[in-house]
């Protein structure tokens, strides 16, 4: 089994998920944190089954860690 790290993002109509390390675009989504996990689980499988494990980008520069920062800039 192979862990990849998931975003997580909550938005007023509901969540969204998206996986880091991974060639091409793959999003999940739902009305809950958990819902929207299961829907990108879904999709990154998907992924895999049709592309094979070439989409996989993480022996080239696997990702150790992610952060959310937040900064102020001018308008």
């Amino acid at each position: 089994m192979t862990k990849i790290k998931i975003i997580v993002e909550k938005h007023p109509d509901g969540y969204v998920a998206y996986p880091l390390g991974l060639k091409g675009v793959v999003v999940g989504e739902g009305d809950s944190y958990e819902e929207a996990l299961d829907d990108v689980r879904s999709a990154i499988r998907f992924h895999i089954e049709t592309f094979g494990k070439e989409v996989f980008t993480e022996e080239e520069s696997p990702v150790l860690e992610a952060f959310i920062a937040e900064a102020g800039v001018p308008l």
